[in-house]
């Protein structure tokens, strides 16, 4: 297969990728701050790196995979108080929420999946050699700052210079701070503030700052130079660019190689935000289509593309996994294993190959099912269900996914719409014995209407499936 080139944000350009280590690949993506369920933002961060991670996979590579969980921070705080519950019961709750929208779509669990407050006194070590290095102070209020000034390549990433954010800069809100652009490594607690958000440290009692976590236990798990680090384009800058300057300044070593940024989810072209009231939890989402119709939905764009979700978007994506699903409905592969020599598999390859261009590849299982259509053929079918399975896609029965649920379902709902459609389907076959055929025509239009198509097969038998 093709070499693999990645786009880098740091580069601003795509390039071969080469792993600091042959054959290994280290990998840590930032993950979600646990306060309240997921949203579909969220689901986009999860299914994209899920599929890099499946794709270095499956070009050979040894992955070890980070993607952590903030579990203190100031919403938190603030949620727990008000729920009257503790800050982990708080946690706990929603990381299991966070697992069971994950699994739904079909996200494999990272290698590691660090929380925060497990990480405090690396997070103190680190602060300290910062400290020592000249890159932190502790200020009047108590807080201790990084000097952003003294960090020479600040806005390497997010091509922001130091003149640039001194130009837009608002009038500081602490006033403690040497330079407004300085940002907080440790929080000093506050008296009001329930003392298990409050741990020990060299400054006094109290929190890490949130881009001090992603440092600590990126370093603490894949080392201090490591290959990729990814997120949503929102954390390019500052907590990104905050990363670099923290890490680099107390190891003194390049911190990361390739940097990866998936783009914004948009509604009507408008980021989705809760003060624009076009936010969408992911179980929102998932009442109302099936679960791997949404991971299809958000593979069908480029990852760095924005992705404009809508109703009718997911809709049309339903269709498009309809008709991969209907290829394989009357088909069966020939139980050989994937070959990637195969044309299709070598024009899939080079799709993901090319900074993982999975609209590309996409197309390519497409073609493949229009093949079946025609052929029959068990090595395309093969080929169909092995390349799909590599971005977790079409490993389900195919009968069970077209007659399944579109979301929000429960098993008795299937079960009870099943019932209904074959008793109902038999009265139509009955109505035809019975050569009434305006009754058999309604029946099939009544079918129609509540989202279930009849297909007549040779021999007499009708088979049905979602619309």
């Amino acid at each position: 297969m093709d070499s693999l080139r990645v786009y880098n944000s740091l580069a601003r350009d795509k390039q071969p990728f080469a792993p600091l280590v042959p054959g290994e690949v280290r990998m840590y993506v930032c993950g979600m701050t646990v306060y309240d369920y997921c949203h579909i933002g969220h689901a986009r961060v999860m299914v994209v790196f899920d599929m890099v991670q499946r794709w270095l996979r499956t070009l050979g590579y040894r992955v070890t995979y980070v993607r952590n969980i903030t579990d203190i921070d100031d919403k938190i705080i603030k949620r727990a108080v008000e729920n009257g519950e503790t800050m982990r019961d708080l946690t706990t709750r929603f990381i299991a929420a966070m697992h069971e929208d994950a699994d739904a779509l079909g996200v494999q669990r990272p290698d590691h999946e660090p929380r925060a407050t497990d990480f405090i006194a690396q997070m103190v070590d680190m602060i300290g050699t910062l400290q020592r290095n000249g890159y932190a102070y502790q200020a009047e209020d108590g807080d201790v700052n990084y000097a952003v000034r003294k960090f020479s390549t600040y806005g390497q990433l997010s091509g922001k210079s130091i003149e640039d954010l001194r130009a837009g800069e608002r009038v500081a809100a602490n006033t403690a701070k040497q330079d407004p652009l300085d940002f907080v490594l440790w929080k000093r607690a506050k008296d009001t503030e329930p003392e298990e958000s409050k741990w020990a440290s060299p400054w006094g009692a109290g929190r890490p700052g949130w881009h001090i976590e992603c440092s600590a236990m990126s370093c603490q798990l894949l080392g201090n130079h490591f290959d990729i680090h990814g997120g949503g384009a929102d954390l390019q800058f500052p907590h990104h660019e905050n990363e670099i300057a923290q890490s680099e300044g107390a190891t003194g070593e390049t911190f990361v190689n390739y940097w990866m940024h998936n783009g914004f989810v948009r509604v009507d072209n408008e980021k989705m935000s809760k003060s624009l009231g076009n936010f969408f939890t992911i179980r929102e989402v998932l009442a109302k289509f099936d679960a791997e119709v949404v991971r299809f939905f958000i593979l069908r764009a480029q990852y760095r593309s924005p992705l404009n979700y809508s109703d009718a978007h997911l809709d049309d994506a339903r269709g498009g996994l309809t008709r991969l699903y209907t290829a394989l409905k009357d088909a069966a592969g020939d139980g050989a294993p994937l070959d990637w020599s195969e044309p299709f598999a070598q024009r899939f390859a080079a799709a993901m190959n090319d900074d993982f261009n999975t609209p590309v590849a996409i197309a390519v299982l497409f073609e493949l099912a229009g093949e079946i259509n025609k052929q029959r053929n068990p090595v395309l079918v093969r080929q169909l269900q092995g390349l799909a399975a590599t971005l977790g896609l079409l490993g389900r029965d195919p009968q069970s996914f077209l007659q399944g649920a579109t979301g929000g379902e429960d098993a008795g709902d299937g079960d009870a719409l099943r019932a209904s459609v074959e008793a109902r389907i038999e009265a139509r076959a009955q109505a035809k014995r019975d050569r009434n055929f305006a009754e058999a025509d309604r029946i099939r239009a009544e079918l129609l209407a509540e989202g279930v198509v009849l297909e007549d097969r040779p021999g007499g038998a009708t088979e049905w499936r979602r619309a």
